[in-house]
């Protein structure tokens, strides 16, 4: 919204905006995360104090957030968090650990889910989230190496934090209900689809060069293409629903999991292919590109929810469990 710095555009149009970022490969990963799921997040649950204390910052590009919600045991099964957060006379004193923690290590803040009631058992009750300022006395972030050497994963550990009161997001105990609504711009965004597009630009640009490239060749590029062009389509879709103010949990899922299976295919999909001439001369930056791509591609279905999550709350929606 205007009133708190931005433009006053639609979701479509920030939809358009990463779709042209992307493509023309602008270092967008590390603020991403707060213009896409954090503003609409504060704006839906959280206070006007809130929503006029955060939004313009992530309008100027001053506050990179990250997402606290994944624990060691807590992964897949996410209402087993074991994070906590008690009221104290002055607000909250949080203790616990996150890990696979996108960009934690580059970020401002973080949007935390927590228990602030109960025990792991008592499952979606009792959780709550809270932002907490990375800065913070008692926080110790600690980056995680993947195989490519990149580390975009991090573990955070909270030692008696102390946070104020107006920390809570929405209300005590609704923890679930605005962590799955949260999901949704999450799992559904077009950086679900092409994560993997620099590879599949680069071997495009390698096949316009063939005077007469494999029928195979041709075969995946259209396969690749046509399904990416569905994956859009079904991507803006939600988005036009999360514009309506609903929260279509099942339908970003799908999203999520169909342009993950899309990502991870094309490594092993461009390097099947390229092995049918083993003899051909192929340009280094593809090469370079193959290998970095194979390599971070296995995390494509681990991050925003892993494959197995995902398909279970599709069988859910449809009534298959």
């Amino acid at each position: 919204p205007k009133e708190h710095g931005g433009a006053g555009r639609s979701l479509f149009a920030r939809f358009v905006l990463v779709e042209e970022l992307l493509r023309a490969g602008a270092p967008v990963a590390a603020h991403w995360i707060a213009d896409r799921q954090s503003a609409p997040h504060i704006l839906k649950f959280g206070t006007p104090a809130q929503a006029a204390f955060y939004l313009p910052r992530i309008c100027r590009g001053e506050a990179f957030f990250c997402i606290g919600m994944s624990e060691p045991g807590s992964g897949s099964d996410l209402a087993s968090v074991r994070t906590r957060a008690i009221r104290t006379a002055t607000g909250w004193r949080l203790d616990g650990q996150k890990i696979w923690t996108t960009n934690a290590h580059h970020s401002h803040y973080m949007i935390a889910l927590v228990r602030t009631s109960g025990d792991a058992a008592s499952r979606h009750q009792g959780l709550s989230q809270v932002i907490v300022d990375l800065k913070l006395p008692g926080i110790t972030i600690r980056p995680i190496t993947d195989l490519t050497g990149d580390q975009h994963f991090c573990e955070v550990f909270f030692d008696g934090v102390e946070l104020a009161e107006d920390a809570l997001i929405g209300n005590e105990g609704d923890g679930w209900m605005q962590v799955t609504s949260e999901l949704a711009y999450e799992r559904s965004g077009p950086e679900r689809i092409y994560s993997s597009v620099v590879l599949l630009d680069e071997w495009l640009k390698h096949l316009r060069t063939q005077t007469a490239p494999s029928q195979r060749s041709m075969a995946l590029a259209g396969r690749v293409l046509s399904t990416m062009a569905v994956l859009r389509g079904l991507s803006v879709s939600v988005n036009g629903l999360l514009a309506q103010g609903h929260s279509p949990v099942v339908e970003a899922a799908l999203v999520k999991d169909a342009g993950t299976a899309l990502e991870q295919l094309l490594p092993e999909a461009i390097a099947d292919v390229l092995g049918d001439d083993p003899d051909a001369v192929l340009p280094d930056g593809l090469m370079r590109t193959l290998a970095y791509v194979a390599q971070i591609a296995p995390t494509y279905s681990l991050r925003g929810g892993t494959r197995e999550v995902l398909r279970g709350m599709i069988a859910r929606g449809l009534g298959l469990r």
